[in-house]
This record gives structure tokens, sequence and C-alpha cells, in this order.
């Protein structure tokens, strides 16, 4: 159990926010497999919200089944910022998250995201406007810092704390990194030596086993987990498993199959043929991934135009595998 302000994780397990990934679909597929404790909206911009873009406000449909649920809003601009926050909890979100962390240039560029870990005085100006503007449970999501040389998560973790913020998590790299080279799990434990309020780690979780050394080593309060995730959906149901003393089991290959047919169901239920195909297109590639001819499977999908096509594509793929 992971308490985040009034709201109690039953599972101390997190999906990360990601651009174009986390959206409703792939938030209702992890919630009916199982494990995950939160799913977090992918990261929406507080100017778009504000000023009423409607593709940005579509973005931010979601469903009971969801619950637990938290919205990560970016932005530079503290009334901004606040504002969107209030659009958050008027839609009825169970946590609002503050993105201190992406390192994409283009929210670089706007003075948001990681670039906020440069201006710590704006960084706790926009947490202030936020905590004050909604009741909700305030979370940050940060990074190292912007290098190696400006390693000020600390500082920036000590201002949260101080702010009202409820929770916190670390991805265990600087912003020049990317996500290249490996997290460093020791920034996670002495963030968490630092704070009282709980922290989340995040970063190279590519496996259960992996969640478990991340909790050994660093005595975090939750796991975050993002790219993980999409190749294997079951990875917070195997987690969870492992933390009951059981053995994690891996999905059968009817139920990559079904996987794939039923995210692929939820798509065409809102989006255009042409959208679902180009969406499924991109997660059955993740989803396939390390399978016998699963590199066939995808060149061949690549170049279909209707459904039937690549329902009988994905059936016929999987009917071969079984009968092996």
């Amino acid at each position: 159990m992971m308490q985040i302000g009034n709201v109690a994780l039953e599972q101390p397990l997190i999906l990360a926010p990601m651009a174009g990934i986390t959206d409703q679909y792939f938030r209702l597929l992890l919630k009916r497999i199982g494990g995950v404790g939160l799913v977090t909206m992918e990261f929406i911009s507080s100017e778009a919200l504000t000023r009423g873009n409607e593709k940005t406000r579509h973005m931010m449909q979601f469903s009971e089944e969801e619950r637990p649920l938290a919205i990560q809003i970016y932005g530079s601009r503290p009334e901004r910022m606040a504002e969107a926050a209030e659009f958050v909890h008027a839609l009825g979100a169970d946590v609002v998250d503050i993105n201190m962390g992406c390192p994409a240039n283009k929210i670089l560029k706007g003075c948001a995201g990681a670039a906020l870990m440069g201006d710590l005085d704006l960084a706790r100006d926009i947490v202030r406007a936020v905590r004050r503007s909604v009741p909700l449970p305030l979370t940050v999501k940060f990074r190292v810092g912007l290098d190696d040389r400006r390693a000020n998560y600390l500082e920036l973790g000590r201002i949260c704390q101080g702010e009202g913020v409820d929770a916190v998590a670390l991805h265990a790299r600087t912003a020049r990194q990317m996500f290249t080279g490996n997290a460093d799990w020791e920034h996670i434990r002495r963030l968490k030596n630092t704070l009282s309020i709980p922290v989340s780690g995040n970063g190279d979780v590519q496996t259960p086993d992996d969640a478990l050394a991340l909790w050994r080593a660093t005595g975090c309060d939750g796991v975050m987990i993002g790219r993980a995730a999409v190749k294997n959906p079951w990875i917070f149901r195997q987690i969870a498993a492992v933390r009951a003393g059981a053995v994690p089991r891996e999905p059968a290959t009817e139920e990559r199959r079904d996987l794939i047919l039923y995210h692929f169901s939820l798509l065409r239920e809102r989006e255009d043929e042409r959208v679902a195909l180009h969406k499924i297109r991109t997660f059955t590639g993740w989803y396939t991934h390390g399978l016998p001819n699963g590199r066939v499977l995808r060149q061949k999908i690549n170049s279909l135009t209707s459904v039937a096509q690549f329902i009988d594509e994905i059936e016929g793929f999987f009917q071969v595998l079984l009968a092996a």
C-alpha cells in the first residue's frame, strides 16, 4: 500500500506519463491486466489547456475504471499552471502531477519540463501556485538535474516538500542523458533519505527483479515504470505477484494475440480507421517484440489499409505460433 495525500494505492506501482502512449486505451488495457496502482495520463500543456485547445481537452477523457488516475501538466507560467490544475480538479482526476523532468527539446525550449530545474525560483513559484489552487493530492516528477554538474534534485525535492507536495518521483538520469546510459539509483536512495514525503523511483526497471532490486537499493516508496510497460504490459501484474511471494507468469501466446485485438477494438470505438490502424501498428511492434517472425509481421502490417486485413494478419500470425 502507498499513500499519496488521501489517495491509497493498492500496489505501489505507477505508470509513467508518456506522450502518444499513455492514452485512455493503453491505460484501460493496463487496468484490466491488473497490478498497476496508479496510471498517469500523457502530459498536458497548461498553455493549450487554458486556451481551450479542443485536441488537448479530447486527450483528457478518462473513465471510472481507470481510477486512481493522475493527470500531469507542464508549463513555465505559474498562473497558467494553477489554472490548468483547476481544470484537472474540475475534471475529477485523483492526482495532479507537475512535469519537471521531460528532457524533450520542444519542452525545454519553452522553459518547461526539466528546464525548470535550471530555475528553482520559478519551480518553487509554480509548485506554490498549483498547491494554492487545488485541494487535490499534488505530485512532482523530476530528474537528477540538467546535467551531472547541475545535479540539484535534493534541493528541488526539499522545495516540493516545503510547498506542500504530497509525493515526488525521480527519474534517476539527467536531462542531458535523455534515455541513454544507465539510471543511477543512488540518487533515489539519497532523495528518499532526505525527504519525509513518499518518493517513487524511475529508470531502468525492465523486469520484476529490477523492481525488487530498486526497492532494496533505495528504500523508495513506489516504483514508476514507463517504456518497459509498453513492451510488456503485464509487468505490473508480474511485480505484484513477486511482491506477494508468487512466481510471475509470462503471458501465454493467446494472451498476446487477445491483447492486440482488444487494444485495436478500443481504438476503433472512438478513432477513425486510419488513426486506429496507425496507432495499433506502433503498439503491435512493441507487443510482438521477441516473438518468432515478429519482424515479418511488423513489415506486413505496415502496408495494410483496412481493419479486416489487419485482423486477418494478426489471427493468421498467432495461429501459426500456436500450431508450432
